[in-house]
């Protein structure tokens, strides 16, 4: 069965600044196919808004790869809203979406979540779910 994930904008992000480090080698993960990426248009538009920041320097050509990869090779699901609080509620959807799809969530910010054994660090995902 392949793995199924989640990312997390910051991930997204991280990737899109840096060819190296973990969140980079996720992202190849997703890419060839090798992790099964779930999303909803939420999450679309998260990712667009945050990687068109302005400070970020992410061309525009990398944000539109990004993104159209992530829809070539992921599935779209519309997940039921969880009641549980959440300090930012743009977080909500990556939460909802992990569970709705049975998906560990790949995230640089574990302190926005509530404590899951599905949430992840990048760096605890390869060490305890890929490698």
């Amino acid at each position: 069965m392949m793995t199924r994930v989640v990312i997390d904008t910051n991930v997204i992000v991280s990737s899109a600044l840096s060819e190296k480090g973990k969140p980079a080698e996720i992202m190849d993960l997703c890419y060839s196919g090798a992790l099964l990426v779930f999303y909803n248009a939420e999450i679309l538009e998260e990712y667009r808004r945050v990687l068109s920041y302005e400070r970020l320097g992410i061309a525009d050509e990398t944000r539109t790869g990004i993104i159209e990869a992530i829809e070539e090779v992921g599935i779209m699901i519309e997940p039921a809203a969880s009641t549980i609080p959440f300090l930012d509620e743009t977080d909500r959807v990556f939460y909802d979406t992990a569970r709705a799809s049975e998906s560990t969530l790949v995230t640089g910010n574990m302190r926005h979540y509530p404590v899951e054994p599905f949430i992840m660090t990048p760096a605890g995902f390869l060490s305890k779910v890929w490698y």
